[in-house]
């Protein structure tokens, strides 16, 4: 009764500590009959506490993978409910004793992945965004076939997300490397396209952006996404193509911040064939809803220089300078006409 009440490690111990006196009264019985008995005593001995050690490191070792076994499911179930704090904490918790448990090792990047995106501290985003690039990078080395195309996902994500966190775009190149990969392994998401696109554009690879966001139009089209492509296009040199896409802005869009972007582009456009009545007219526009806009009253500036009269068109560039002393092209402009 009372071994049936111990654990695995106490019954063991307890057993073979029996044994150990059982063997040794035997022993010493023969002992008397035989004084050579004694080096079988101590092997015996030597046999029987190697026995018990290994008894008790199998059990010790046995247990860890058993706890953390039951860990990972809890864990699991905390990313099911999007947990994402509680997620990332519990993956820190088994990582402690397992560093390469491949699942919490995934899930604590997914987890500071989202946690990122929701963290309005742009430092406290950058620092779990890092986390997570480091955690499912190392995810990545032992992860099985059938994870490894959304552990790539993931990671271009992550990465495109810092990249937009960055001054300059650092990681273009690795967003596209992994959700190429992430493609190339047959994941589908509805939103890689759009992040190719965005990504191609900032490394100007023109036309692998406009073939990215063209696909990305046909899983879900938006007035951003139709700016998108219009710009692409007009940086191509595709002007006629590019104002099909911006009319289908300006004139459907209730996003202002778009509709100004619109005419904008289309004010370039027009100057560049040298339609510039009509160019006056969207510069204009843009004007009538925010007299503060420094490239408007450039571009103003750059009809005036067209038509000959320097007078307004260095008036134009000055109002530039007083909205945006630092602006590029106004500076140019004054320069060169001293």
């Amino acid at each position: 009764m009372v071994i049936a009440g111990l654990c695995l490690a106490d019954r063991t111990r307890l057993i073979v500590l029996s044994v150990f006196y059982i063997q040794g009264k035997a022993v010493v019985r023969r002992n008397k009959r035989d004084k050579k008995a004694l080096p079988i005593l101590l092997l015996s001995v030597l046999i029987l506490a190697a026995v018990a050690g290994l008894s008790y490191l199998a059990f010790f070792f046995v247990r860890i993978p058993i706890n953390n076994a039951a860990a990972v499911r809890d864990v699991q179930k905390l990313w099911s409910a999007h947990d994402y704090a509680q997620t990332y904490k519990a993956c820190n918790e088994i990582l402690s004793k397992q560093p390469f448990n491949n699942t919490a090792l995934t899930l604590k990047g997914y987890s500071a992945f989202y946690l990122a995106v929701k963290e309005t501290d742009t430092t406290q985003s950058h620092e779990l965004l890092d986390t997570a690039i480091i955690s499912m990078r190392v995810a990545l080395q032992n992860a099985t076939e059938k994870l490894l195309p959304q552990l790539y996902y993931m990671l271009g994500k992550a990465y495109f997300y810092k990249n937009t966190l960055s001054s300059y775009h650092y990681y273009a190149d690795l967003v596209i490397n992994y959700l190429t990969e992430a493609q190339n392994r047959q994941y589908k998401a509805d939103d890689i396209s759009l992040y190719l696109g965005l990504s191609y554009a900032a490394l100007n690879m023109t036309m692998e952006s406009i073939s990215a966001f063209t696909e990305a139009l046909l899983v879900r089209e938006s007035d951003t996404l139709l700016m998108d492509i219009a710009s692409q296009y007009y940086k191509a040199g595709q002007e006629t193509v590019a104002k099909q896409y911006v009319y289908r802005v300006v004139t459907a869009s209730e996003d202002e911040d778009l509709v100004n972007k619109g005419h904008m582009l289309l004010g370039q456009i027009y100057i560049n064939e040298d339609n510039l009545a009509e160019a006056r007219t969207e510069f204009e526009t843009i004007l009538k809803k925010n007299a503060n806009s420094a490239d408007a009253h450039y571009w103003l500036g750059v009809i005036y220089e067209k038509q000959g009269d320097l007078i307004k068109a260095r008036a134009e560039w000055r109002t530039v300078l007083r909205i945006q002393v630092t602006h590029s092209g106004a500076l140019q402009k004054m320069a060169d006409y001293k």
